[in-house]
């Protein structure tokens, strides 16, 4: 589904800013450092310190790259073909062996340990994120989304797909809907995983499921936590926000395509999208485009303090 979307916007895009003025990371802010770094087609990688001014850094590959996240001293970033990259600066990457063909889409780090998923029930674990091993998932459904929280990795996917494991080895089914999910995370004691039509579902423990309404019915994609308030974002530029995961409110983002990602730091959220899309605002009322000196999609971002 994420495929099919993408290629849509390849075609379909439009973006109107109404403003021109001035994830299981922890999103904490640090305003003296930090680092912003934005992944997406043909191996787009820019980096930025501050959200406005963005750089490119060279992957060395053409792959598509949906995912990217940072833990243990490490950004790593996953994508089409079994592509996985890993980067100590976020400037000079290296290509890793993944031993398998499936993209990936979503990476996380928890419990010492990398996992990143993806297409036909595919998942891997690595302990430094150079050397993966396969994992059995019990499943074929494609996964999109993976994070760990609570002491638990959970993974989302297609046809509401979620399975749970304690240290990413053995997974376990859950259920909660029936509706492809997009991006999980586990934030402020709570899991939030969002998806197509709108669809938002919470939990404690990552077992226990409850929908919750969002008013929307465009697809979510990106979903992040920040400044003490859930953000997610989707298709024709929605924008939702929300203080506890379970009533949410809807925000204008001045784009009319689908926003991917969202990250927060340095006292804003950055959220990516089509044909370079960038966008920060720190008060989720007033969004400014900035330039991102690509016109290729943007796919996914993430923060390192």
């Amino acid at each position: 589904m994420k495929k099919i979307i993408y290629v849509f916007l390849i075609s379909c895009f439009s973006l109107t800013i109404i403003s021109c003025g001035v994830n299981w990371v922890s999103n904490k802010d640090d305003s003296t450092s930090g680092l912003f770094v934005s992944v997406g087609n043909s191996g787009t990688i820019i980096i930025s310190s501050d959200g406005i001014t963005w750089t490119f850094s060279t992957s060395g590959t053409s792959s598509i790259l949906w995912g990217i996240n940072y833990g243990n001293s490490t950004f790593v970033t996953v994508g089409d073909s079994g592509t996985i990259l890993t980067s100590s600066d976020g400037t000079s990457w290296d290509e890793r062996t993944s031993d398998v063909s499936s993209t990936l889409y979503g990476v996380t780090y928890g419990n010492s340990t990398f996992v990143t998923v993806g297409d036909n029930g595919t998942i891997l674990t690595s302990s430094d994120g150079t050397t993966w091993t396969s994992r059995t998932s019990n499943t074929s459904k494609d996964l999109y989304g993976v994070t760990y929280g609570n002491n638990t990795f959970v993974t989302v996917g297609d046809n509401g797909t979620i399975l749970t494991s304690s240290s990413g080895t053995r997974w376990t089914s859950r259920s909660g809907t029936s509706t492809l999910l997009n991006e999980v995370i586990y934030e402020n004691s709570t899991f939030v995983t969002v998806g197509d039509s709108g669809t938002i579902l919470t939990s404690s423990d990552g077992t226990s499921w409850d929908n919750r309404t969002s008013s929307t019915k465009n697809s979510l994609a990106g979903l992040t936590f920040g400044n003490s308030t859930f953000v997610t974002v989707g298709g024709s530029g929605t924008i939702l926000t929300s203080s506890d995961g379970t009533s949410w409110t809807s925000r204008t983002s001045g784009a009319s395509d689908t926003l991917w990602g969202v990250i927060y730091g340095k006292s804003a959220f950055v959220v990516v999208g089509p044909l370079g899309t960038v966008l920060t605002s720190s008060d989720l009322t007033t969004w400014t485009s900035r330039t991102s000196n690509t016109s290729n999609n943007l796919l996914e971002v993430t923060y390192k303090e």
